[in-house]
């Protein structure tokens, strides 16, 4: 009840929204979706985002990845954190990221994807590199 609470305020004291766009491998097992950075007045911005498992199997857990460039488009900082976790096979689960790496600005683009999940049961971890395309998303201004 006391978290419910804390996301209300949150969501009262919101000062903008704003979309991200979002990378991902072309074997990776989850999908995000409707990734949205939700702004405060005060504190770090959060990522929120939908997560969807697109393998038959069941996830223990995956990481998400961000990435922030300045406005000129040079990457600024990359933020890993967990997803949520136990991903059942085709299940899709809302989650929330808290970007306080580094402060982000007004004209920073985030780019956002999936760099690590694992499958139940399992030692063995998928992995990508998701950093060149982010770069691509992101094209340097001159």
């Amino acid at each position: 009840m006391r978290m419910a609470a804390n996301v209300m305020m949150l969501l009262a004291g919101l000062a903008q929204e704003r979309t991200v766009a979002v990378v991902s491998a072309p074997d990776s097992p989850v999908r995000l979706e409707h990734a949205t950075i939700l702004s405060a007045t005060e504190g770090p911005p959060v990522l929120m985002y939908a997560a969807t498992n697109l393998t038959n199997d069941p996830l223990d857990q995956f990481t998400v990845m961000a990435f922030v460039f300045k406005a000129d488009g040079t990457l600024k900082a990359r933020q890993l954190a967990p997803g949520r976790r136990t991903l059942n096979a085709h299940e899709t689960k809302y989650s929330a990221m808290v970007l306080d790496g580094s402060p982000v600005e007004p004209g920073d683009s985030i780019v956002v994807g999936v760099n690590q999940a694992q499958r139940v049961n399992s030692d063995t971890w998928w992995r990508a590199d998701l950093q060149a395309a982010a770069e691509a998303r992101v094209p340097m201004k001159r």
